[in-house]
């Protein structure tokens, strides 16, 4: 006699997922998961209906962030980068985290229409110690992801490379390291 498995709750499993989750529209919160509410110290109805700019340190770094994502959506339907994100309540309000984020598109053709977004938080692994700007928090994004020159890193953020080795010069101040190599491995370590 066959088994019969019961129906998957989709709903039940959206709301236990290990990590945040975000159905957006437009660039707003449709509807999200306890974890992103716990992560961000919001309560779910504070977030619906907000734009994910809520979630991130600056207006610049949401506006910069959306502009680069939206082709490299177009193209593979799927994103995912490490990057700075900030908590909006609570014990821990406005403290930057580091934050995992992936997402995809639900039409390629218009990635920011509807997508499906995951934020895991890297904070205990690798805390944000060294207060930055919102350039430095991307350019150290840049560096982690590892093996990219500063001409790829400028061409990925639109500015020139030697505005690249000018903001690597600064974290490598903020961070006392003496090279890119001990940079990435501080910033990694926190």
């Amino acid at each position: 006699m066959e088994s019969v498995s019961p129906p998957v709750d989709y709903q039940l499993a959206f709301e236990l997922a290990p990590i945040g989750m975000v159905l957006s529209r437009r660039r707003s919160i449709v509807d999200c998961n306890q974890q992103l509410c716990e992560m961000f110290g919001a309560a779910r109805e504070q977030l619906r209906g907000q734009s994910l700019r809520v979630l991130y340190p600056s207006a610049d770094e949401y506006e910069r962030m959306g502009q680069r994502i939206a082709p490299i959506l177009n193209a593979h339907g799927h994103y995912a980068d490490d990057r700075v994100m900030r908590r909006m309540d609570g014990r821990h309000k406005d403290e930057t985290f580091w934050c995992h984020v992936t997402g995809r598109a639900l039409n390629r053709e218009d990635p920011h229409e509807a997508g499906i977004w995951t934020f895991e938080d890297l904070s205990l692994r690798r805390p944000v110690k060294a207060g930055l700007t919102a350039r430095e928090r991307e350019v150290a994004a840049h560096l982690m992801t590892g093996g990219l020159t500063s001409k790829e890193i400028g061409r990925a953020l639109g500015i020139s490379h030697r505005t690249v080795e000018i903001y690597r010069a600064r974290l490598m101040r903020k961070y006392q390291a003496s090279t890119t190599a001990d940079l990435v491995y501080k910033l990694m370590a926190g």
